[in-house]
């Protein structure tokens, strides 16, 4: 049978397939140009530059005066005192915060006008007017005594005898920041899912087992971050105890400062050398603490500094690889 014309077609007619050149499939990707960022960058790094050369170069910051500044004796005794004011006055000022936050978010009415006011009024009371306060306290209660409301007075306390230098600094410090620590905790407990809630109360758990073992556990991941805020402005706060003949860091600088005035600049550097390593150990403790609450939370923890510049390294090695293979 003879078939059709133009139904079949020649070796030479038929469609060639071209496939890709080794030269186009060898082509790499270029990277988007982002002229921008590099002139940014570049202003950045002068702008550092300079601000580090007059930090090294300048005469007025007396290099050589902070060196002898820095571990002396008189210093180091006013960082310990900063160091205990911080401490009793960060734990009691978040228990006092919990106490609140639980008092705001109670059923009781007055526990709530209580606690609202409380923070109403710490809150917008100035630090340095409330440890001032407290220092003069004498003038307004001699004595303290325990006893029957309203009746007699079992055991009579001399207030001029207790209220020290110690004491007035950490309970002013402790109500101001026990103010500011009940927002935080308010905040951590009511991001807690409403539903952790209801399976707690469905499992017949008590109150108070619900909230140590189940809702505040979980709450510390939000509380966490915002606290450690607080802390870092603790420490620095503690500066103000000086107007109350506490002599904690920032005092010691002072009465230094005022003994050898050509010394000012370099005890003040001091001081915020010092002030840096606080926060900075406070930032760091912060991470870890973070992380471990993120267990359960995330599906991959955090990558530590340490496993973040080891990631950074290999990833470098392995561009150099990429390059020299091109």
């Amino acid at each position: 049978m003879s078939e059709p014309p133009g139904a079949a077609l020649s070796l030479a007619e038929a469609p060639t397939v071209h496939t890709p050149s080794k030269s186009f499939t060898a082509q790499r990707v270029q990277p988007l140009r982002r002229p921008g960022r590099w002139i940014v960058t570049a202003v950045v790094l002068v702008l550092v530059a300079q601000i580090a050369h007059g930090l090294a170069t300048n005469p007025f910051y007396q290099w050589d005066r902070f060196r002898y500044w820095f571990l002396r004796p008189t210093l180091l005794d006013g960082l310990v005192v900063t160091l205990e004011v911080t401490a009793f006055s960060a734990v009691l000022g978040l228990l006092g915060g919990i106490l609140l936050a639980l008092g705001r978010l109670s059923g009781s009415p007055v526990l709530r006008a209580v606690s609202w006011t409380y923070t109403w009024l710490f809150r917008s009371v100035p630090l340095i007017v409330v440890l001032i306060f407290l220092y003069n306290f004498s003038a307004l209660y001699k004595t303290l005594s325990l006893g029957i409301p309203f009746g007699p007075a079992f055991v009579t306390f001399d207030e001029s005898r207790l209220a020290t230098d110690m004491t007035v600094a950490v309970i002013g410090l402790s109500l101001n920041e026990a103010a500011y620590a009940s927002e935080v905790v308010r905040g951590g407990i009511l991001s807690v899912d409403q539903g952790q809630h209801e399976a707690a109360a469905a499992l017949g758990l008590p109150k108070g087992y619900q909230f140590t073992r189940i809702v505040f556990p979980q709450a510390l991941r939000s509380i966490t971050p915002n606290y450690v805020n607080q802390l870092i402005g603790l420490i620095k706060s503690t500066s103000l105890v000086f107007y109350v003949s506490l002599l904690d860091l920032f005092g010691s600088v002072q009465t230094m400062g005022s003994t050898y005035p050509g010394d000012i600049v370099p005890l003040l550097l001091v001081a915020t050398v010092w002030y840096l390593i606080l926060t900075s150990v406070v930032s760091v403790v912060q991470f870890y603490v973070e992380r471990y609450f993120a267990r359960g939370a995330t599906r991959s923890l955090p990558p530590t500094p340490l496993q973040k510049a080891r990631a950074g390294l290999c990833e470098f090695r392995a561009r150099l690889r990429r390059e020299a293979a091109v």
